[in-house]
């Protein structure tokens, strides 16, 4: 309401407005009329050329600062000074103000002059529309969405309703076998059903929870809008030729993903296999040059995390000022044996892309470093100082801490084409260690990966080491030697036990870590240990093990989990881990991991595929399911200038 003067007079009483304000009145208006005429012929420009908008914005802003406001009003006392109250410092204030004021303009210019705006200052793409649910039909019936699942179309087959893509990298992988079609479609649908609901409660989010219906906040990447379980769960999508919500998806990274100007603090280990692997997993399969250079982005990111004594990289990094440290329980400051070895694959194969050496570099000085140092019996502890390049606390295990390490050790030297003859070395040399200090077989027969902490076994296994089935299984599988029977045997053996940990449960979904002493076998003991978090290691050794021996079992046991998961982890907004799988009726956690699309459904539904999908001669597995092409793979794409690397 504008302002009003009262002039008394014996009689009456009349309003009136003041000159100025008559001629600002009269100024607003002659303003509007000039927006609104003006916009007639300028704002069609700006489809073409965005310079016209600006001019008759700066028209506006030249009529006055009473006018400007109207675009961009005064800026909100902040908390800082709220809480000063009374001694706050004015000036302060007027220089918070003007800082506002052109922040606001600057964004302003932004928004005007390209689509990059939304990434950089938080602008929103519209969310895709969700498909409706079947939530109220029985779980395991032929639902709605099974039956579109069942008819959706993989490999090369194209649908009417999909953007024009052609998908033709990978064949569909559809086996022969009926019952093995069926159940691959009931893993697509469940992957459908999981995507919907993400995008439906917490797109462009990072993690959804399904029980809450929102994003989910507190996963190891914040709040940030980095939209990871879509740039994760992408090549699932693309594998299952779900064309829609893969287009969806590609849209999304095209123009809202981006690390620039953000201010996080991030696991390098995380952000790299998660992004850097999935995004070159999409370059191999496309060759979309988007996604390389998307890749490489994130991976410039990470690089200040090398610029340590040593050139062993810190665990977190910040994206913005390039700061980087390890985590202050990590044994005095020491960097961790399964992050800092987990970069291999992706630096060694993004040089190769790109032909850009530096990559490479810095993983092979990781790999030099560790093969010339002295190891305590041959085993590689947990903990590395990246100041002194000596070990930290003396724990050795082949789950939380070390794990993918040794992964990554074989399958460097299958991505090379098997020319990285010092990664087999190291990888054959660790596991004779391995085999000899840390393999285990229980009083009731099981074979199972112990901890050893101080040379002291703790017997003890990670769910996370169960990938090691699958690791002993390819590693005997690939090289022929005297060890090769034995390791294959140890590779079923780890496989059995991790199984066991799970039919030995109420719900058939196994623990976080499992014992053997106490009279436990294959249990968990402790609270913490028995929940279950959507983790996919076993399933991954189900599928190599399938992949390498076509044992009907492993099929079957990775059925028996897809019905435990359908029971207790599915609901209407999503699936959940849950949080104590001895109980009939276990509470779920709330969080439907992204690595629950990327691996668990990946390799659930390569374990019911055909051989012809993703074959393990031709492709290498990073330790987020994300596959990268071998060496002499049509599809490895690499750059001329880098044709001559091992």
């Amino acid at each position: 309401m504008l302002p009003t003067y009262r002039t008394l007079t014996p009689s009456s009483v009349r309003r009136s407005l003041r000159v100025r304000e008559k001629f600002l009145i009269l100024l607003l208006f002659a303003t509007l009329a000039f927006v609104c005429f003006g916009g007639l012929f300028y704002l069609p420009d700006n489809f073409v050329n965005s310079d016209k908008v600006i001019e008759v914005y700066k028209k506006i802003q030249s009529a006055g600062p009473e006018i400007e406001e109207i675009f961009i009003p005064a800026p909100p006392i902040s908390r800082q000074h709220h809480q000063h109250g009374i001694d706050g410092n004015e000036n302060d204030d007027q220089l918070d103000g003007d800082k506002h004021i052109q922040n606001d303009r600057n964004r302003f210019y932004a928004k005007i002059q390209g689509d990059d705006w939304a990434a950089a200052e938080g602008g929103h793409l519209e969310k895709p529309q969700s498909k409706p649910q079947a939530n109220d039909l029985p779980l395991m019936s032929s639902s709605m969405s099974e039956k579109r699942a069942a008819e959706s179309p993989v490999g090369g087959v194209g649908v009417a309703d999909a953007p024009d893509l052609q998908f033709t990298s990978i064949p569909s992988g559809e086996d022969s076998d009926p019952v093995a079609r069926e159940r691959r479609n009931k893993i697509r649908e469940m992957t459908t059903f999981a995507w919907e609901n993400y995008k439906l409660y917490a797109w462009g989010k990072n993690e959804l929870r399904p029980l809450s219906k929102r994003a989910h906040t507190g996963s190891i990447f914040g709040s940030y809008d980095l939209g990871a379980t879509i740039v994760d769960g992408l090549d699932t999508l693309y594998i299952m030729g779900l064309k829609q919500e893969y287009q969806e998806a590609r849209e999304w990274i095209a123009r809202k993903f981006s690390f620039k100007n953000m201010s996080a603090e991030l696991s390098v280990f995380e952000t790299n296999i998660r992004f850097v692997g999935g995004l070159l997993t999409l370059y191999a399969f496309t060759g979309d040059p988007m996604y390389k250079e998307k890749a490489q982005e994130v991976a410039d990111k990470l690089l200040p995390a090398f610029q340590t004594p040593t050139g062993i990289p810190n665990a977190l990094i910040n994206l913005r000022t390039g700061y980087s440290k390890n985590y202050g329980w990590a044994s005095g400051g020491s960097s961790i044996l399964s992050e800092f070895g987990t970069l291999h694959l992706e630096f060694a194969y993004l040089s190769d892309v790109t032909g850009n050496p530096v990559y490479r570099e810095r993983v092979l000085n990781i790999r030099q470093l560790l093969k010339d140092i002295p190891k305590p019996n041959g085993l590689y502890p947990n903990y590395l100082n990246p100041k002194t390049g000596k070990w930290g606390q003396q724990h050795i295990s082949l789950g939380a801490l070390g794990d993918s390490f040794y992964e990554y050790l074989l399958k460097a030297w299958i991505q090379s084409g098997q020319s990285d003859e010092t990664a087999r070395q190291m990888y054959d040399e660790a596991m004779e260690a391995i085999v000899s200090k840390i393999i285990q077989t229980s009083s009731g027969g099981l074979i199972y990966a112990s901890d050893m902490k101080f040379d002291r076994l703790e017997h003890k296994m990670d769910h996370l080491a169960c990938f090691s089935g699958g690791l002993f299984a390819l590693g005997a599988a690939t090289k022929q030697d005297q060890n090769s029977e034995k390791y294959m045997d140890i590779g079923k053996g780890i496989t059995n036990t991790c199984h066991e940990s799970y039919i030995r449960t109420a719900t058939h979904l196994g623990p976080e870590a499992f014992r053997f002493n106490e009279g436990a076998e294959a249990k968990a003991l402790r609270a913490q240990e028995k929940y279950y978090i959507l983790r996919p290691e076993t399933f991954e050794s189900y599928f190599i093990l399938w992949r390498l021996t076509h044992d009907q079992k492993y099929r079957d046991w990775g059925w028996d989990a897809v019905q435990a998961i359908e029971k207790y982890c599915r609901s209407p907004g999503g699936f959940s881990g849950i949080k104590n799988v001895y109980l009939e009726d276990p509470q779920k956690d709330d969080v439907q991991q992204s690595f629950f699309i990327a691996e668990v459904l990946k390799y659930l539904y390569l374990l019911y595929s055909d051989d012809s999908l993703l074959p393990l001669d031709e492709w290498v597995f990073n330790t987020e399911a994300h596959p990268l092409p071998v060496k002499g793979n049509p599809l490895y794409r690499q750059a001329l200038s880098q044709t001559n690397n091992p």
